[in-house]
């Protein structure tokens, strides 16, 4: 089965052409394609976005932060980007038949290998940081390249998680992890004064008080005030809600808003969410958007001749004599069912008369519902491709070395997918059982049934970690993934 990950690695260029040129041309890998590059010359950074398969697209992102590395000198560089490294982050984002987990040991192997190939130290963020304290890419690089170069052989906190104590002389370090799809959105002011920027900035962001999800600083770019932010939940803190508070603040200071910019790639649906916020359609759908409906239609999802034309071979599939999918897959599908009846009747009761006063409670609901269900959905695929994976392992290790450590690596793969099932369905439980005293009675039905397929997707996804737990050697892991498993039956 397919994967698609995507990467978008961030370098400390956005003035030489040539640089970022060459910089790309080393991403070109075989299963690797170009989506975008923005190079900005105030910052002086460029954000490249690739997509391909988990194997090809890691090394893609190595061999970028090779070719950084020889061309850009940090001691050299200005620019009104924060920056710590050559090549600085280089997030991996799921987007097809992976998982946020399988894109974490991808970050993990690749920031490895930064260091094992170009000795430039390496830190881990988001969901593959170490410690809660590496979680924010701020955290890890405050004081920038300079007051990490002179700061790391001292201070344990600056340690970093692959490499020595010590900084590249020219590249410096490297940021890796994995994370969900973020927004890089800017909004430019009609003042010069930076200050206000930052005052806005610093009131929008969630760090110090501000909206969920929303890192921001105040630059000076074109010539212009700019509050650049990062959207890192767009489905939880929608773009149009950011614009609209970036609109209030600046006002408190007599300035408005004149434009706003997308930094690499958006995805659909968040456009399809600021549709919604400005023109205020009821009851909106993405299902209501022409091309989104004749893609289902053509891709087999909305058969014309029936539902059961789409979810048909997906049955078939399982009744086959094969091992793939099996209940693995079976248990992601129930949980994805699950959160999309539950989606779909705080969908139909939002918007309502007799429902108005549960409205944004009603939007919440939709915007997790959704989220979760993606995220199931992609763990149809990833449960099958992780089975694939420990039968290969049993395989490569009649003629390894180091088969018993093959084995283990693959197994904690298989049960990580089944576990983050039985997490997300739980999370599905939940939701389901808050919509029922606040949404129309009429569907209650259909709570129901969300309910038994949500309790059937925990207790299907839990017996394949427990079953996979039971050929595991190591037993740290096998003690933490029951503890976590304890707290999540049905």
């Amino acid at each position: 089965m397919s994967t698609l990950v995507e990467c978008v690695p961030n370098f400390s260029e956005g003035r030489d052409k040539a640089v970022v040129d060459a910089i790309v041309e080393a991403m070109q890998v075989k299963g690797v394609y170009l989506l975008d590059r923005e190079m900005d010359t105030d910052h002086n950074r460029c954000v490249i976005t690739l997509v391909g398969d988990r194997d090809a697209i890691a090394e893609a992102a190595i061999r970028g932060v090779g070719k950084a590395s020889e061309l850009i000198d940090l001691t050299k560089h200005q620019g009104a980007h924060p920056r710590m490294g050559a090549a600085d982050v280089i997030p991996f984002i799921p987007i097809e038949g992976v998982t946020l987990e399988d894109c974490v040991a991808i970050s993990k192997h690749v920031a490895e290998e930064i260091w094992k190939r170009f000795q430039i130290p390496t830190y881990l963020y988001e969901a593959a940081a170490r410690t809660p304290e590496r979680q924010n890419l701020e955290n890890i690089r405050r004081g920038q390249f300079e007051g990490i170069r002179d700061d790391i052989a001292t201070n344990p906190a600056r340690k970093p998680d692959f490499g020595e104590a010590k900084v590249h002389p020219t590249a410096g370090a490297t940021v890796v992890g994995a994370r969900k799809a973020l927004i890089a959105y800017n909004v430019f002011l009609n003042t010069t004064d930076v200050d206000i920027a930052k005052k806005v900035a610093k009131a929008v962001r969630y760090s110090s008080g501000g909206l969920r999800y929303v890192k921001g600083a105040g630059f000076s770019v074109r010539g212009m005030a700019q509050v650049s932010m990062n959207l890192t939940d767009f489905e939880q803190t929608p773009i149009a809600r950011v614009f609209e508070y970036v609109k209030r603040e600046a006002a408190r200071y007599g300035v408005a808003t004149t434009s706003s910019e997308i930094v690499g790639l958006i995805p659909k649906k968040a456009l399809e969410q600021a549709a919604e916020w400005f023109l205020q359609v009821e009851n909106f759908d993405s299902s209501l958007i022409l091309e989104n409906r004749l893609a289902a239609v053509m891709g087999g999802k909305m058969a014309v001749g029936g539902i059961r034309a789409g979810v048909e071979p997906f049955i078939e599939q399982l009744a086959a004599p094969t091992a793939t999918p099996g209940g693995g897959s079976a248990s992601a599908a129930a949980g994805a069912m699950a959160a999309g009846l539950g989606a779909m009747v705080a969908g139909m009761s939002r918007g309502k008369k007799a429902y108005v006063q549960f409205e944004s409670q009603l939007s919440d609901a939709i915007a997790q519902l959704t989220r979760l269900r993606e995220e199931l959905k992609a763990a149809i695929d990833a449960d099958a491709e992780s089975y694939n994976s420990v039968m290969k392992a049993y395989k490569d290790a009649k003629t390894s070395s180091d088969g018993d450590k093959l084995i283990d690596s693959a197994l904690k793969l298989a049960t990580s997918v089944p576990l983050s099932v039985a997490e997300k369905s739980k999370e599905v439980a939940g939701l389901i059982a808050t919509l029922k005293p606040i949404s129309n009675p009429n569907m209650a039905s259909d709570l129901t049934v969300a309910a038994a397929l949500s309790r059937a997707a925990i207790e299907g996804a839990l017996a394949n970690v427990e079953i996979n737990l039971q050929s595991l050697k190591d037993e740290a892991f096998v003690t933490e993934t029951r503890k976590r498993a304890a707290g999540l039956g049905a």
